[in-house]
């Protein structure tokens, strides 16, 4: 899609469902700022998502978004937060009545506002323009990384296909989905010859990539895969919660710190769709919103972040604490956290297993979520992720069905958000029910369903699966001691009855949160018997970084 005339400048978008304010909004800012900004306005919430959209797309530069609190489809913060995934170094400004202050202030919290402004501004050379001058200058002054559209082509209902745009989307790398059906696929297709695999990937200077795995695809996108050195303070194992909080505090505290991920910063929490009891956020967040946030903290204090490497070893060798990738080489440092949480586990029913990726999904799968307008959805789960997964699909879906082993939601999930899916008409809970097939060509089109010893077949595209928690940490081989479930054990569960660790070689006991390898501790999820929340994951990861300065200063 090529650009038109004028179509270079930065954009100034404004919406106000108030027509004559809508107009004399994109007045006063073309009076002042058309000669070197373009100034696109809407009327409705959802003509300005779209236009935002369609901007993401083509590639053009937004500056800065001006939305009226009262707008009946959504309100001004909600745009906001939903324009803030798709521009987010543009400056978001509230335009509110002065009853709506408090409104705007809770918006500080939830979009990083940057100005709310109080209707009429009247004049603007004194109430508006100095605002919009400040805001456009510190919006020059920010250093944007502006990463390359890409192109991908695929399979509606390919696993693989799946799987690239889910790393793109969870990396917060914009692209531009298409079938390879449509005519611009087809041509895209084409072009890369025949016997082309799909997907295809294509960059904005024509580099094709046909069916790439991960770390190919992390290369291509501007994602850091290489190390920067072999030696650090400090190398933090994960990317959810914890790590992003063990890596925000040990960079901030001066520990020469490298975060290695194997797939997409946020972990289980930034697959949610939205998290509404974490601590600052009163009217919630969405999980790849926080882990955007934490991730570009985290490099705010220079800490380093590598995507798509497997830590598949860990190794003590003197003082130095070395880590091993599937890809081959190493890294050592003084100290190590181990963060790497926890996946849902695999629903184990006939023929499930082939439709992964075409119709079954392990987790959030936002990326989905669109394509599920207008059909039924069937959500596995009775934990708080599953209850997000609901609320937010039911936004989408003509009705979801959350499918729950056990008697009820009480003693799985929050009550705040057994009170929500409650209130919503098209969410169906089916308790003592479970899944015990599947069928299709090609894709999930089945289920059966296994009500109290009764058995039923539904039709079903759509199964969303939120069960149980195992961790990964098979790698950690005999190095580390972990309990029968696999999570690591540490601090005073490794003396238990008087015991020793493991391998122990120092005369105190291990720290609170450290394992049977001296300057190796664990945070978050990984960790036994740890507290499953976002808010406790994030404060042990800062108590480790405490725990890892204690440690070198003994050493």
């Amino acid at each position: 899609m090529g650009k038109g005339v004028g179509m270079d400048k930065p954009v100034i978008v404004t919406v106000d469902d108030d027509p004559g304010v809508s107009r004399a909004v994109a007045r006063d800012l073309r009076r002042r700022y058309g000669q070197e900004y373009r100034i696109v306005r809407a009327e409705t919430a959802r003509d300005g998502i779209d236009a935002v959209r369609e901007m993401r797309l083509r590639g053009d530069d937004v500056a800065a978004i001006l939305a009226d609190y009262r707008m009946p489809q959504m309100n001004g913060v909600q745009f906001l937060e939903a324009a803030m995934d798709l521009y987010p170094y543009a400056r978001r400004v509230l335009l509110t009545a002065y009853a709506d202050t408090d409104a705007a202030i809770q918006a500080i919290n939830v979009v990083d506002l940057d100005h709310y402004l109080l209707k009429p501004w009247d004049p603007p050379e004194e109430k508006f323009y100095p605002v919009m001058d400040g805001q456009l200058d510190a919006w020059l002054r920010t250093e944007r990384v502006d990463r390359a559209e890409l192109r991908v082509v695929g399979d509606r209902w390919s696993a693989q296909s799946y799987k690239v745009r889910d790393f793109l989307a969870r990396n917060h790398v914009p692209y531009q989905w298409m079938l390879s059906d449509d005519p611009e696929g087809a041509q895209l297709v084409k072009a890369a010859g025949e016997g082309c695999h799909l997907p295809l990937v294509v960059t904005s200077d024509g580099v094709t990539l046909e069916s790439p795995d991960q770390a190919t695809l992390a290369t291509a996108v501007g994602l850091s895969t290489t190390p920067a050195t072999d030696f650090y303070d400090l190398i933090v194992v994960g990317g959810g919660p914890a790590g992003l909080g063990a890596a925000v505090y040990g960079a901030s505290e001066g520990l020469n710190t490298v975060l290695v991920e194997a797939y997409s910063s946020g972990g289980q929490a930034g697959q949610s769709s939205r998290i509404e009891n974490y601590l600052g956020f009163p009217d919630g967040v969405s999980g790849q919103q926080l882990a955007d946030r934490a991730r570009r903290q985290a490099l705010k204090f220079g800490a380093e972040l590598l995507t798509a490497r497997k830590v598949t070893s860990l190794e003590p060798r003197g003082q130095a604490r070395v880590v091993g990738f599937q890809d081959g080489g190493e890294i050592a440092a003084h100290a190590v956290i181990l963060a790497t949480g926890v996946a849902y586990r695999r629903l184990e029913a006939p023929g499930l297993g082939e439709f992964v990726g075409r119709g079954v999904f392990y987790g959030a799968a936002l990326t989905e979520a669109p394509a599920c307008a207008d059909t039924e959805v069937f959500i596995v789960g009775a934990a708080n992720s599953a209850g997000q997964a609901a609320v937010y699909l039911s936004g989408f879906a003509s009705k979801v069905h959350l499918l729950v082993r056990s008697d009820g939601l009480e003693k799985s999930m929050s009550h705040y958000l057994i009170e929500q899916i409650a209130a919503i008409p098209n969410i169906e809970v089916h308790v003592q029910t479970q899944v015990v097939g599947a069928g299709g060509e090609g894709h999930l089109e089945r289920l059966t369903l296994s009500t109290k010893g009764e058995e039923r077949t539904v039709d079903a595209q759509w199964l969303f699966v939120f069960i149980g928690a195992e961790p990964y940490t098979s790698w950690l081989g005999e190095t580390v001691e972990r309990d029968a479930r696999g999570f690591v054990l540490t601090g005073p569960d490794l003396v238990q009855g008087g015991r020793r660790p493991r391998n122990w070689p120092l005369r105190r006991e291990p720290y609170f949160l450290e394992t049977n390898v001296p300057g190796v501790l664990a945070a978050g999820d990984v960790r036994a018997e740890s507290i499953k929340r976002v808010a406790s994951a994030v404060g042990e990861g800062a108590m480790a970084v405490a725990l890892v300065h204690r440690y070198l200063e003994k050493q």
